[in-house]
């Protein structure tokens, strides 16, 4: 996490391409700088709320079929990428974690005891590794509709399958959403949710638990081109959920081909 000279670490690493698909994964970064970490609690040491190893099940297909990729390096603990800037709440009524969260899902402290964010330090933190993202992401996509006529934004994420602060119950494998159909053609919702059906021994979603963070309802706009997708996806469908997070080659071995082919997919509505 720490232990790297803060100014040589990048903000997002980008993995340009040639075809109109953007994938997005704001919440797989571990970097947090040493001055963070030290006011750290041992469960926020543990970054156990990260989307482990998310860039791994898109980065091979996204080479291979052209698709553009950014990633996140910092922690979401440093700051949440998917959160407003202006911090207002995202789930109006539910519970939720905050632009620089200080609570983990399992509703532990994520700083010691008695420290507080100023809220200088949280404006500083959106001007350091916020605001470059997405830059980098409206750049892309305005990139993407200048050249081809309209882009796919797809928002990669995962998470257990059991987060009782925030869901009764299992989640289903995989939760599609598109802020209620405002932010992608509803054609192309269905295409996706087909993949998923075909897939077998998955469950899927549209629009259930998960409608879309910030990201799927800022820069989801169909009038411009820009049609947004938030894949929420489980992770026992590709990992261990519990410490140390291991990366699980059997399991993403059912997994992987489902993501190529909602990339696919993708990749083929834009062309229609």
């Amino acid at each position: 996490m720490s232990g790297k000279n803060e100014m040589s670490e990048p903000v997002f690493n980008f993995m340009p391409g040639d075809r109109p698909v953007l994938i997005s994964c704001p919440h797989v970064g571990t970097h947090v700088p040493g001055d963070i970490e030290v006011r750290f609690s041992n469960a926020g040491r543990m970054l156990a709320d990260t989307d482990w190893h998310v860039d791994w099940l898109y980065g091979e297909s996204a080479g291979r079929l052209g698709c553009a990729l950014l990633t996140a390096t910092h922690s979401r603990y440093v700051i949440d990428l998917n959160r407003r800037p202006d911090g207002a709440e995202l789930y109006a009524g539910a519970s939720n974690t905050e632009l620089c969260p200080t609570s983990t899902f399992d509703d532990e402290p994520i700083y010691l005891d008695g420290v507080m964010l100023s809220d200088a330090e949280v404006r500083g933190r959106v001007t350091r590794y916020w605001q470059p993202y997405h830059d980098k992401l409206r750049q892309t996509l305005d990139a993407m509709v200048a050249r081809h006529g309209r882009a796919v934004l797809i928002e990669g994420h995962s998470i257990r399958s059991l987060v009782p602060r925030f869901f009764d119950g299992r989640l289903p494998d995989l939760n599609l959403g598109t802020a209620e159909g405002d932010s992608a053609d509803g054609d192309l919702a269905a295409r996706v949710m087909d993949v998923f059906a075909a897939a077998g021994g998955y469950t899927a979603v549209h629009n259930g638990r998960f409608k879309g963070g910030y990201i799927t309802r800022h820069y989801g706009d169909p009038a411009v081109g820009v049609h947004a997708l938030q894949l929420e996806m489980t992770q026992c469908c590709y990992m261990d959920e519990h410490p140390p997070f291991a990366f699980r080659a059997d399991l993403a071995r059912g997994i992987e081909p489902t993501v190529h082919r909602m990339l696919e997919t993708a990749l083929a509505w834009t062309e229609d």
